[in-house]
């Protein structure tokens, strides 16, 4: 049988507080939507990223150059 280690009332004062600096936070937002607009927003971010990389590799092609070349000509991140 698992037994319950009960917080001192400190801890379960300050976890109560930290509850209450949240939900102001969230000025009556449903967190659930906040995500699901978060998610949205990388979707559309990494979609745009795909697309530019494609533009990119064309460029690159085009020119001659591998793509690692033409980030270096363009100070863009290889890494990003």
């Amino acid at each position: 049988m698992e037994s319950k280690e009960k917080l001192p009332d400190d801890d379960v004062s300050k976890l109560q507080e930290d509850i209450r600096t949240l939900e102001a936070t969230l000025e009556g937002e449903d967190p659930k939507k906040i995500v699901s607009q978060h998610i949205k927003l990388l979707q559309d971010y990494n979609e745009a990223k795909d697309k530019a990389q494609v533009l990119i590799g064309r460029i690159a092609t085009l020119k001659g150059v591998s793509i690692k070349q033409l980030h270096e000509e363009y100070d863009l991140d290889v890494e990003d």
